[in-house]
Formats: C-alpha cells, structure tokens, sequence
C-alpha cells in the first residue's frame, strides 16, 4: 500500500511500526458551529482509508479529537477562542455550544455519512490534566517562555529541524513576518498555554502552574494522541491548512518530550470550493448536509461527488455535480437491485457473460495506489454498464453480490441496505404485467405499470425480460 507523504514529499510504502497493526491519528472538528460541506470532505477520504486498512487485514487503532477549546479565530495564537465566539453567537456557554455541535457532528458522521468510529474520540477538555503535565515537561525541558498577561510559548529556535513537515523557510519568516503577540522572540514561536483574561471569567478556564487559563490549540493533538496511541504512530491525517503551523507545532511539541519521530507518514487532502470560490460565510455559499438533503439529494451522492475527485486535488461543489452523483448513486443502486432479480445457477462461472469476479481486486489495487478514489469510481462504473449490455441469465449473481459487498465494505456507501427485494405483491404485478404484454392487452399493461410506480417500483422492459428498479 503506498500513500502520498507530506513530511518526504513521495509516495511512500506503508511499513508499520508493529506488524499488522496501523496506529492512526485524525484531527477532529473544531465543535462551535454546523459543519458544512468542506468540513467533511476530508473525514470521507480517511474513512476509506480506514475502511481499506482493515480490508488488508491490519489491526487499526484510530483516534480523532474533538476541540471544544483552544483553537483560535486565528492561528497565530492572536483573536478570540472560537468556542467563545461561538457561545456569544448564540446567547449560551462554551459548553452548551461545544455539546450540541458535537452531537449534530457525531449525528452526521456517523449515522448520515455512516463513516466508521474511531477508536477513541475524545474532546480536548477530557484531557487537560494530561495536557497540563506535557506543557509542564516541555518548561521543565527548557522550551517554553513566559509572555506576562498572554500565556506560555515555545521556543521554536531550540530545534534545528522545526518546519520540516511544511518545509518552512525559517530565516525568510524571521526576515519578512510580522510577529502577531507582542513578546513573542519568532515569529513561528506559538502558545502551548494561554492565560485567561485578567477582566474577564472565561467559561472554560482552569488552574495550571503558570496561572489560570486554557491549553493551546496544538497542545490537545499532541496529548490525546500520545495518551491512546503511544509515543510513536504510523499515519496521521489532516487538512492541507494543518501543515504549516498546527501540524508543524504538533511535531516539534511531540518529539521535543519523546525524542522519537512522532509520524511515519503525514496524510493531508485538498479543499473544496463552491461554485469556483473560497468557502465563506461573507459569499453566502457555505452548504450542509441538511442543505443536501433539502433539495432531495441522498447523502451517499455527496459522498460520492467527495469520492470523484482524488483527495490531493482541489474539488469544486456545485449542485450539477451533486446531481450528477446522485444519477451516479442511482444507477448502481438499479444494478444493487438485479440480485434479486437473477438466481444461482449450476452453469459454470467460467461460461458466463459477466461474471465481475476480478472488479473486487481492480478496485483494493485502485485505493492502494494513494487511495486514488476516482480510479476505483471508474472500475466500479464500468463494471455496472457491463450489466446493461447482457442478458439476465448471463449475469453470475455469486460475482454481483461479492462486488456490492466490497464497495460497501470500502466505500460505505450502503448499496446493500439501502436496495431491498420488493414486495410478492409488485412481483405479482409483474407478472400479471408480462401476461398483459404477451396478450397485447396494452391499456391493462399500462395501467399496472402505473400500480407498480405507485409502489415506488419501475419496470423496463428488455429483449432478455422485464427488468425492474426504484
């Protein structure tokens, strides 16, 4: 299996640290709004990847935080907290906002895009004992400094090979940054801990030895991680904004205390657009998955459109591509639904037409190759058209049911669950239907037809016999 490394710059194999056992680190939502579409894109990706891993037969471990504090409007430790800025917007606490968009994020995860649960997904406020001990370590190390009335700071120039995951040009920062803190010695310097306000009570605030306050953004990734994982991981996966600062100070915190290389391979996928334009509330185009399933689209279809476009590229959102899935969706939900019109035979597989037993391996080789998702998109459209071009009984079941089984294994797309027989009594009306049609008794035949659309059944009628679809 082999996987695009941010922190090399190639495309590596994957070699674990244990054998047969992947330990995988996702960064989570910052809970203190609605996620919109650009939130989930990159939660799509790495749950095939999960998906994929297990497939493989790797034993993964999987956790994903959830940051109900600490994270910053802006990321160079300047603004407010966004939880805060949140419970203003809404008239309530920090707490209340951070467990209701949990809540609806968990909801939407987990049941609406049915990706797969971590391991342990744990909120950052869970673990401030522990975060306070690593922030302790890292003074105790020598790597912190106090900036009075704003929090403690790590000091970037006491590792040689800060910036290595983002490839930073330090000496060029140091020329042409403007540093955002007052007290901060560099610019690439960043808050491990910060200080409450001394004219304010903040609604998550706690007691530390520096003074009271609330761990940094970066802090809680590399705690949580190193808690439920250990000192050392294999993947750890993200968004592209990640590298350069989040990503980066999780490193250099991390293997400041351990002294060991905290990833061995970093994951990231691209953003997504909408109509051609940067995500942003001041253009009015910042879409969700209740704004999906309100102009009757299936969330599956956006998590295909997801899928379409491999996670290093750029993608675009626009509702013609939405719609454009959703055909997509249908479509191999109509072939889902050809195994409970075909039976088993005792004719050789080998005799038959279409028998899509090597479409399974085309599409696991596809994802191995840097979980290239279009690739595997391609391979699976393909082989459905194949089933428009046959005959039933030229069809092997055994092959079509083994193939939805793999896609929803990987993919999870829930082509099986979502595509049941039909009643005897629509499988009566075909029949009757069929009878009609051999008659030439074309009213009575349109007329049932019309009986079985009301079901929320269709029928197509091929030289090989009626077919039927939802």
């Amino acid at each position: 299996m082999k996987l695009h490394n941010t922190l090399t710059g190639t495309v590596d194999e994957l070699k674990t640290l244990e054998e047969s056992r992947v330990k995988l680190y996702t960064c989570g939502l910052t809970v203190y709004s609605q996620p919109h579409v650009g939130n989930w894109l990159g939660y799509i990706y790495w749950d095939v990847l999960v998906r994929l891993l297990k497939h493989l037969n790797y034993e993964v471990i999987r956790t994903q935080n959830i940051t109900d504090v600490g994270h910053l409007v802006s990321d160079d430790d300047s603004g407010e907290d966004k939880m805060e800025k949140g419970a203003k917007r809404e008239g309530t606490t920090a707490w209340d906002v951070a467990k209701k968009y949990s809540e609806i994020a968990e909801h939407e995860a987990y049941e609406l895009l049915n990706l797969t649960r971590p391991d342990y997904l744990v909120a950052a406020t869970d673990y401030i004992e522990q975060q306070i001990i690593f922030a302790k370590t890292l003074d105790e190390l020598g790597y912190l400094y106090k900036i009075e009335a704003d929090g403690m700071y790590f000091d970037t120039s006491k590792l040689h090979d800060y910036g290595k995951l983002a490839h930073l040009d330090i000496a060029g920062l140091k020329a042409g940054a403007r540093v955002s803190v007052e007290g901060k010695r560099r610019p690439t310097d960043f808050a491990v801990w910060k200080f409450s306000p001394q004219d304010a009570k903040r609604d998550m605030e706690w007691d530390s030895p520096w003074g009271k306050g609330f761990p940094g953004w970066h802090l809680e990734c590399s705690v949580i991680a190193r808690e439920t994982l250990g000192d050392q991981i294999d993947i750890h996966t993200g968004g592209i904004d990640h590298i350069p600062v989040h990503h980066t100070n999780e490193i250099a915190q991390t293997e400041s205390v351990t002294g060991k290389q905290f990833s061995q391979i970093w994951l990231h996928n691209n953003h997504i657009k909408v109509n051609g334009q940067k995500i942003s509330k001041s253009l009015g185009n910042i879409y969700t998955l209740r704004d999906i399933k309100s102009h009757s689209y299936d969330i599956m279809a956006f998590k295909l459109m997801a899928l379409s476009k491999h996670y290093r590229t750029e993608g675009n959102f626009t509702w013609d591509i939405v719609e454009s899935n959703q055909n997509r969706l249908n479509n191999w939900k109509n072939a889902a639904a050809l195994r409970h019109q075909i039976h088993d035979t005792l004719k050789d597989d080998d005799e038959k037409a279409v028998s899509l037993r090597a479409t399974p391996h085309a599409l696991v080789e596809a994802l191995e190759n840097d979980l290239d998702t279009p690739a595997a998109l391609r391979i699976i459209d393909e082989a459905f058209s194949q089933l428009e071009r046959v005959a039933m009984d030229e069809i092997d079941r055994h092959s079509l049911v083994s193939l939805l089984e793999t896609i929803d294994e990987l993919l999870g797309l829930r082509l099986l669950e979502t595509t049941p027989d039909i009643s005897d009594d629509a499988k009566q009306l075909i029949v009757e239907r069929e009878r009609a049609r051999e008659n030439k008794e074309w009213q009575k035949s349109d007329s049932l037809r019309d009986e079985l659309k009301s079901l929320g059944v269709n029928v197509l009628d091929t030289p090989s016999g009626t077919v039927w679809y939802y």
